[in-house]
């Protein structure tokens, strides 16, 4: 299990064939890479789940390949389109690929081993990071000036500013702290993958999932994907387009699970700040797992802010689907209850 999914497998995926399993989305959620938190959001595993599918339905139809195979109802076995099922599914069918070990000794992480047991059928060890805007709290501004990423001036503003052009990084993904990667660093990891071809999908899915948000009133500030690498193609993985991958903003406000995440640094600071202390510790001590030198754990949310945040993930599904799937207030009304937490 992830940290907010979990995993089936039906058929195990093997060097020359895919297999077949899902994900189970659950209403557990993390934030700051801390893992599942002592709480869960009503609703929100459901949303992610059926958002997912809207993404990965759309990248079908403009020709990008996905591991996607279709939501599973919640009276079926097999997997259907989301527009055959009338309740809010939960699992999301999917083709399933080799991840292998990646042995580590500290924070030196052993990528050879990791292609050697994958051989040419493998989940890429990378996050491919796309970003159209630069919104608050986004990483982007700790490591590049705006002039770094064509903006005028040396200081970034306090809102949100549009990129010229959309920008395109890559992240580790299985480090106990991801870290961002030069482009030579990224194509070792890669492994057969090429990071042009990754780019590629990328911006692919930034186009789908950007006009798709525009057409549904939301403003799509950055995301993320995972791939995976089969027959010498490269093909979406995990899931897309959902308000815990990627960046929204809906009337001027964001809606996505930096909501959540911004929420724990105005009513838990100390324990943000014990995060963070706990990451440059490790990093020091060159320790892979930061969370055994954390001094704190997080607190459960209030029940106000849980029903902010339940609305906003079933309001925003609605918006973004184009239909009514779940019982949930107007878009508008739960970006309201937002900006009141």
């Amino acid at each position: 299990m992830t940290s907010v999914k979990e995993f089936r497998v039906e058929e195990t995926a093997r060097s020359d064939e895919l297999g077949r399993g899902s994900f189970v989305f659950t209403d557990a959620y993390s934030v700051f890479d801390w893992g599942q938190m002592p709480d869960a959001i009503p609703g929100k595993g459901q949303a992610l789940c059926a958002m997912g599918a809207k993404n990965f339905e759309l990248l079908a139809d403009a020709g990008v390949p996905t591991h996607y195979r279709g939501v599973v109802p919640e009276d079926g076995d097999e997997p259907v389109a989301l527009a055959e099922v009338e309740e809010p599914p939960r699992e999301m069918a999917i083709d399933l690929t080799q991840v292998p070990d990646l042995p580590h000794e500290g924070r030196d992480y052993d990528y050879d081993a990791y292609h050697d047991a994958a051989g040419e059928n493998y989940l890429v060890p990378l996050e491919i990071v796309f970003r159209n805007s630069v919104p608050e709290g986004s990483s982007l501004r700790t490591r590049y000036t705006p002039e770094q990423v064509g903006l005028e001036g040396r200081e970034w503003p306090d809102d949100a500013v549009a990129l010229p052009d959309p920008l395109v990084e890559f992240s580790t993904k299985y480090e106990e702290s991801d870290r961002y990667l030069d482009r030579e660093e990224a194509d070792a990891i890669a492994g057969e993958a090429s990071v042009d071809d990754l780019e590629s999908v990328a911006r692919e899915v930034n186009e789908v999932v950007t006009e798709r948000a525009e057409e549904r009133g939301f403003t799509h500030e950055d995301g993320k994907i995972e791939c995976l690498f089969f027959e010498g193609e490269v093909r979406v993985a995990d899931v897309v387009g959902t308000f815990d991958e990627n960046r929204f903003a809906f009337e001027g406000q964001q809606v996505s699970k930096e909501v959540v995440r911004q929420y724990h640094k105005r009513t838990q600071g100390e324990w943000v700040a014990a995060v963070e202390t706990a990451k440059r510790e490790a990093k020091a001590q060159d320790v892979a797992d930061w969370r055994d030198l954390c001094e704190r754990d997080p607190e459960p949310l209030d029940s106000s802010a849980v029903q902010v945040a339940s609305d906003l993930y079933r309001a925003g599904a609605n918006r973004y689907l184009g239909r009514d799937l779940f019982d949930a207030p107007e878009m508008s009304a739960a970006v309201a209850a937002v900006r009141d937490l």
